[in-house]
């Protein structure tokens, strides 16, 4: 009798020992779950719903864009295009493997070239909203021996940072016959210390060597490589299965991007990472996309940022943000990123007013790819023929 009273009451205590130990456990591993990021902020942002005569009518228009300025220029690629976070059109043309002919499909990877960018930036801004660093640290804090004083990690993510830029600087140094990797150009500008562009701050200057750094600052401040925090933190979190970022050890694994009639063989250049080398999918690009629109990976205050100019010495209505390119006129935000490496062209715009997002990825080089812009009059009805910065 007196058994089966305590009975209720021991189960009753230890059920309450298991549920207070994991939570405990679950605050202590700060959101994660088998070692994985489990934690995204909860969307604060709905997209309406677009019926189904708009959704025919944006397919219809955007259809026809993608007949005459890239099939007929010999495209070879990837095109996605969204309205209210909804896919109008979506479309697959090509080879993803020219030498095995496989078909290009909604899972396979692009080199995503300088789009890459914005994911090394906003990594830092994410380490900067948990309090892993400030915007205002500066070179020496991470790399105590590079000869470069006065440039911040702001600077950096903003362009403003007056370093030379590795593409053209390796050249008189390196092996061309050798990869090299991030730490390579690290020791070079510590070695060399290569003549600087500006002073820091003084302007604008897109430099490649702000986002490699970058990419090394985000594995010194977790003690983790590049490809695999990002891969654990960002892509996986995000459901960005198909993303990944190529490095040395993924060398036997290359796939060339094409020009007309030849593969741009891998090159000295292709192991370095943060400035490109993320392979992504349009699908993968577009839950990017919608990411930044509901601020589940970024706080709305910390994106509001990144989207505000921060190179106003000379009028015009290109701009850059921190890691984004911008293009301002009257009422209308253009967010975006292009990018261009080897064969390959990308085109990830953001047309914030409008709700829209067009991504264009292409294996095998096409400049037409950078027309994608044009399509903003399907939209707003405008026909803004300004140019977007590659």
């Amino acid at each position: 009798m007196h058994f089966r009273k305590a009975a209720p009451l021991f189960f009753l205590a230890v059920v309450s020992m298991c549920f207070s130990m994991c939570s405990s456990t679950s605050v202590k591993d700060n959101g994660k779950k088998n070692g994985k990021d489990t934690t995204l902020n909860k969307p604060d942002f709905a997209f309406n719903p677009l019926s189904d005569q708009q959704t025919a009518a944006y397919q219809a228009a955007v259809e026809d864009f993608y007949e005459t300025h890239f099939v007929k220029t010999g495209f070879n690629g990837a095109i996605l295009v969204a309205k209210n976070g909804q896919i109008v059109f979506e479309q697959y043309r090509g080879y993803s493997n020219f030498v095995t002919k496989e078909s290009l499909n909604e899972h396979s990877p692009f080199h995503i070239a300088s789009t890459s960018k914005t994911f090394t930036g906003m990594a830092i801004l994410k380490l900067w909203e948990e309090g892993k660093l400030s915007l205002d640290d500066s070179l020496q804090k991470y790399f105590p021996n590079l000869p470069y004083h006065g440039i911040t990690i702001k600077m950096m993510l903003s362009h403003r940072s007056g370093l030379p830029n590795y593409l053209y600087f390796m050249d008189s140094i390196w092996d061309k016959h050798k990869e090299m990797t991030n730490e390579d150009v690290l020791n070079a500008l510590i070695v060399h210390h290569p003549r600087i562009q500006n002073l820091p701050d003084k302007r604008f200057q897109y430099c490649n060597t702000n986002f490699m750094l970058l990419a090394l600052i985000v594995e010194k401040i977790t003690g983790e490589n590049f490809p695999d925090y990002m891969k654990q933190h960002v892509f996986e979190p995000l459901g960005m299965h198909d993303t990944f970022i190529f490095s040395i050890k993924d060398t036997a694994n290359y796939n060339p991007t094409w020009s007309v009639s030849r593969p741009f063989l891998m090159d000295a250049y292709d192991c370095t990472y943060g400035d490109k080398n993320v392979y992504s999918t349009v699908r993968d690009l577009f839950a990017w996309d919608k990411s930044l629109y509901q601020h589940t990976f970024l706080k709305k205050s910390t994106l509001d940022m990144a989207f505000t100019p921060t190179s106003n010495e000379v009028r015009s209505m290109h701009n850059y943000g921190l890691a984004w390119r911008l293009f301002i006129k009257n009422e209308d935000t253009v967010v975006y990123h292009n990018g261009k490496w080897h064969g390959t062209n990308t085109s990830f715009i953001r047309l914030v007013q409008d709700t829209a997002t067009i991504i264009v990825l292409g294996n095998k080089e096409n400049r037409n790819i950078y027309q994608a812009k044009e399509m903003e009059n399907i939209f707003n009805g405008k026909s803004e023929m300004d140019k977007l910065d590659e």
